[in-house]
């Protein structure tokens, strides 16, 4: 029985170890052979390192480390290519450390290819150039580059935004030299996080394909179910593979819906449902630009947007659903076709990043003392059908708003929402019907629903109008297929910051 790779990112180690390695060759074959300049972004914990140490042992010709792998009976093992590959994963806390990191990457790739490294200049523009070129004449054979993590280093200074801009400049100098050096070049793969719009990757080094949202390399890192239960069929016997799938897939980049590597590995190794992917990196920088733009969190469900806001962004001016997407807190839902150009509907990947983003979320505007114990309560009241309770409890939610955190009436709204996605229930915001969109579902089990719109009022004739427009628009009947259908209306006066009307009923 194969073993779980956990954290392990070196393919030799993986395959010499008897570890399991879910065979993504195919994808790389169809890369060398259809282009020459790459760049890749996925999120942290995905298998991009992975990725790069297969390919880097691939052209080094190690054959009998794909045995049995798609691509054993059609590379050309004979003809191997010298390999360069930088890696940012140290963490940078300004530029002065960002050149120490490059020199010492540069300095190992000249140990590792038996170079002398120049003593005369410490400029690592100049010593990648001198590298990549004296190794290809040396070996009379072109050079593969791999950057691994490539953008680390900015998103390390990403709040000061004079120190990111001053990073930025660095890597911006060391990866033109690429542009430069195209006959000495056999191929390129730079991978990251994020799609910095002013890098030179994509203004300088304009021949680099991104294939981030690339429908035929949308499955090139991350497990498709179908990989999961092939691959490790043996480590599935007794799990629930419906309540695995809710957890822990769920992420598309195009391609099949996937698993991130690390959670579903985890999974498997403790069969015990956590945040483990989350847990790794809690986004403290986007909860902070959350609480600053004092962002209204409910709208993140089913956000509409186009393409090139999921693309890129830029130090001066970050977009929180660009930088929730390119970190994984969002992901793709929904592909359209426009006139204009594709958009894309986003949302929590799975049940993982919905509990425990919007557990970070509620500290914005609840005191410490009531958030810890609420959410158990809340699920306790829904699987129990008690209204009258729920209606006490989103009143403790919202008295115990505190008024350091509170941004105004958003406050209300997205306390309800936070708090009833921190629970772990199957929870869509802003759901499409016929005849409008329902602001909040939750459903429970395979038998309870409940449609849920919130009202924020000023005057008292305002009454009413919250549960009125559900039956009106008729919105549960699209949920009329559950044995039991509730719907609920809650309006807050905004002056008064309090429940002024909550009214509930069954309509099924």
């Amino acid at each position: 029985m194969k073993k779980l790779g956990i954290g392990i990112s070196d393919f030799k180690e993986l395959i010499k170890g008897n570890y399991i390695y879910v065979d993504k060759t195919e994808y790389i074959y169809k890369l060398v052979n259809q282009g020459k300049y790459y760049f890749l972004s996925r999120p942290r914990r995905f298998g991009k390192s992975l990725l790069l140490s297969t390919i880097e042992y691939l052209f080094k010709g190690e054959r009998e480390l794909y045995k049995g792998l798609y691509i054993e009976d059609k590379w050309e093992w004979e003809e191997t290519k010298p390999v360069v590959r930088i890696d940012f994963a140290k963490d940078i806390k300004n530029k002065e450390d960002l050149k120490e990191k490059m020199y010492q990457e540069l300095r190992k790739n000249y140990m590792w290819n038996k170079l002398e490294m120049p003593k005369e200049t410490r400029d690592e523009s100049i010593l990648l150039e001198e590298l990549i070129m004296r190794i290809s004449e040396r070996e009379r054979k072109q050079v593969v580059v791999l950057v691994d993590e490539y953008d680390k280093p900015i998103l390390d200074v990403i709040e000061d935004k004079k120190e990111a801009e001053e990073v930025r400049k660095e890597l911006k100098a060391l990866y033109s030299v690429l542009k430069g050096l195209d006959r000495y070049i056999r191929f390129v793969i730079i991978t990251g996080v994020s799609k910095f719009s002013k890098v030179s990757l994509f203004s300088g080094l304009n021949q680099l394909e991104d294939i981030s949202l690339s429908k035929e390399y949308g499955n090139i890192c991350g497990y498709t179910q179908e990989e999961l239960e092939i691959y490790f069929k043996e480590y599935l016997e007794g799990v629930d593979l419906e309540e695995v799938k809710e957890w822990y897939n769920g992420y598309s980049f195009l391609g099949d819906r996937v698993y991130n590597p690390f959670d579903i590995l985890l999974y498997l190794r403790n069969r015990e449902y956590d945040s483990y992917w989350y847990k790794t990196g809690t986004p403290s920088f986007l909860i902070k630009l959350i609480k600053e733009k004092e962002y209204d969190i409910s709208e993140l469900e089913n956000k509409i947007v186009k393409k090139n806001v999921l693309e890129k962004f830029d130090i001066e001016e970050i977009k929180i659903e660009a930088l929730m997407y390119q970190t994984g807190y969002l992901t793709i839902k929904e592909a359209y076709e426009r006139e204009y150009g594709q958009e894309y509907r986003l949302g929590y990947p799975n049940k993982e990043v919905r509990i425990s983003f919007n557990e970070d979320i509620l500290p914005l505007v609840l005191k410490d003392e009531i958030r810890e114990n609420i959410s158990g309560k809340i699920i306790e009241i829904l699987k129990g059908e008690k209204l009258e309770e729920l209606r006490e409890q989103i009143e403790v939610l919202i008295s115990n708003i505190s008024y350091v955190h509170y941004k105004g009436e958003s406050s209300y709204v997205i306390a309800i929402f936070s708090l009833l996605y921190s629970t772990g229930l199957n929870v869509i915001t802003e759901d499409n019907t016929d005849k409008g969109r329902i602001d909040l579902v939750v459903i429970v089990n395979k038998g309870i629903v409940y449609i849920i719109e919130v009202k924020v009022i000023e005057r008292e004739e305002e009454k009413g109008k919250a549960i009125k427009q559900i039956q009106e628009r008729e919105y549960y009947k699209k949920y009329m297929n559950y044995e039991r259908v509730y719907i609920v209306g809650i309006e807050i006066d905004k002056l008064k910051k309090k429940i002024v009307n909550y009214e509930y009923k069954r309509v099924k």
